[in-house]
């Protein structure tokens, strides 16, 4: 018997994980085809890039888009998989056996438990990885046309200021956590607060005291633009405090956030981004396991019995609004109007918890 049920709990498991690696394959696929349009929509009209170039930057930060799908993949997944035991009448035959909801349910629970630990500690590193590189290229590929940084609105901006005085500095992309700057457009004041002068440079490298500019043409007021192969810009900033400012968090690692966090709180800069990224990236097994609950409430009615179409419509309408309302308790707590874990576990847990209660309530009254 014990080897029976082994048998039965890692069929149903097989289940599970095979509905959500099937819906995060074709999530990717759908993902990278809508990347490589746009990627090719800016090579067409900000410059020729190579497809080969094209191509590795939308794998490169493929998996860091595909990160934020982990929960929706386990609820699609879990409902067809369920879907699938209950239109063969093999959930009718676990129950004629005696099996309860929740016998049936914990190989579910427990795979959606492991993806969502992996994607947290083995995942994620290697998506943040991917997404830090795909910067680089992008930066590389993009970095030198100044139409491009007027296209996207700036990209990155950032005011400091530094021994020679204030200075508004811009770039269509910052990589490298902040510390390198591609497209590089810097408006200089002077310490009276008068406009000194506009850098147009390639690209920006922070240096101890100051940004190294590289290629850069100097425009003056009455003077004809100067060309330097290297110009320097004075600032306070240091590579922990420039790190917030132009760095992205789904760059940065599960593992590095800790320390990242702890540098940025010391340089009294707020850390309410990476401490929402750090409490989503600890919720996520449990974020999978409400998802695998909610596909349960609806996809548990016979086949005979009708409405399953509803019901299943009304739980992807009812993932939708979770995934809604979750990320605008994120943005609260980034705001900084609540606590990181409040913001972040809160509606996981109200999640699960609501999802079994309707599950409590449909097998035992």
């Amino acid at each position: 018997m014990r080897a029976m049920n082994w048998t039965l709990t890692f069929y149903i498991a097989r289940r599970f994980l095979l509905g959500t690696l099937a819906t995060l394959v074709v999530c990717a696929l759908l993902i990278f085809m809508i990347d490589m349009v746009e990627l090719l929509r800016l090579s067409g009209k900000y410059g020729s890039v190579p497809i080969g170039t094209l191509a590795s930057i939308a794998l490169l930060r493929l998996p860091a888009y595909v990160e934020f799908l982990f929960g929706f993949a386990v609820l699609v997944g879990s409902i067809g998989a369920l879907m699938n035991l209950n239109r063969k009448n093999e959930l009718a035959v676990m129950r004629a056996g005696g099996m309860s909801v929740w016998q049936f349910l914990l190989p579910g629970i427990l795979t959606a438990g492991i993806l969502g630990v992996l994607g947290m500690v083995v995942y994620n590193p290697l998506a943040a990885g991917g997404r830090a590189k795909a910067e680089t290229a992008f930066a590389q590929a993009f970095g030198g046309d100044q139409n491009l940084l007027k296209a996207q609105g700036g990209g990155s901006w950032i005011r400091q200021d530094g021994e020679d005085g204030e200075s508004i500095i811009g770039a269509v992309a910052a990589s490298n956590r902040g510390l390198t700057l591609t497209g590089v457009l810097v408006f200089a004041y002077d310490r009276n607060g008068h406009f000194a002068e506009r850098i147009d440079a390639a690209s920006a490298d922070l240096a101890d005291g100051y940004w190294k500019l590289r290629d850069a043409w100097v425009s003056r007021l009455g003077q004809e633009p100067e060309k330097f192969d290297f110009y320097l810009v004075s600032t306070y900033l240091t590579p922990d405090r420039v790190q917030d400012a132009l760095g992205t968090v789904f760059s940065i690692s599960f593992w590095e956030l800790p320390g990242l966090i702890e540098v940025t709180e010391k340089a009294k800069l707020s850390a309410e981004r990476l401490k929402i990224q750090y409490e989503t990236l600890w919720s996520r097994p449990l974020l999978c396991i409400a998802m695998v609950l909610l596909a349960a409430t609806v996809s548990l009615r016979s086949f005979r019995s009708g409405g399953i179409r509803t019901m299943v419509s009304a739980g992807m309408i009812g993932g939708f609004g979770f995934f809604l309302s979750a990320e605008i308790a994120r943005q609260i707590g980034v705001a900084g109007l609540a606590p990181a874990w409040a913001a972040v576990w809160l509606p996981v847990i109200l999640l699960a918890m609501l999802a079994s209660t309707v599950l409590l309530h449909q097998e035992d009254g």
